[in-house]
């Protein structure tokens, strides 16, 4: 499997490092990431793409993170976000953080469905499938390898 670049992603967002999210090593602190690869999800999901119907919503549940290069402020950072794959009610998503066009951490999280009255899973209606399949990773593409 070969290391994601920017353009893999079909989905892109930006966001700028705040000083905040340094940490003693100058660098940014790991736990920013999180908030980072969250911005990604939810300009997949939820802006234009393939928000949850009325009476659902998304719910993490898996994340799983590689850091590869640490990242520095100041600066501005870019987002790549697709879907890997798709279950009945769940969606793969991989995503890549990227500065200056370097990759600096990529992960593979899994979302879920669910009902928000009864909290519980439910299957992803034909119609998100569809949205959703527009936006497949490349093949090969591994984010935490």
């Amino acid at each position: 499997m070969t290391e994601p670049a920017f353009e893999d992603f079909p989905a892109t967002a930006r966001d700028k490092l705040r000083y905040g999210d340094t940490d003693r090593q100058g660098h940014v602190n790991n736990a920013v990431y999180s908030t980072f690869f969250e911005t990604g999800r939810v300009e997949l999901l939820h802006v234009g793409h393939a928000p949850p119907p009325a009476g659902t919503s998304f719910v993490l549940a898996r994340i799983s993170i590689n850091f590869r290069r640490e990242m520095h402020w100041p600066g501005e950072i870019e987002i790549g976000s697709g879907i890997a794959s798709l279950g009945n009610s769940s969606i793969k998503v991989r995503q890549g953080v990227f500065q200056n066009g370097r990759l600096c951490a990529a992960a593979d999280s899994v979302i879920v469905l669910i009902d928000e009255k009864t909290r519980r899973s439910t299957p992803l209606p034909d119609d998100m499938r569809q949205a959703l399949a527009t936006l497949a990773m490349k093949t090969g593409i591994a984010a935490t390898d």
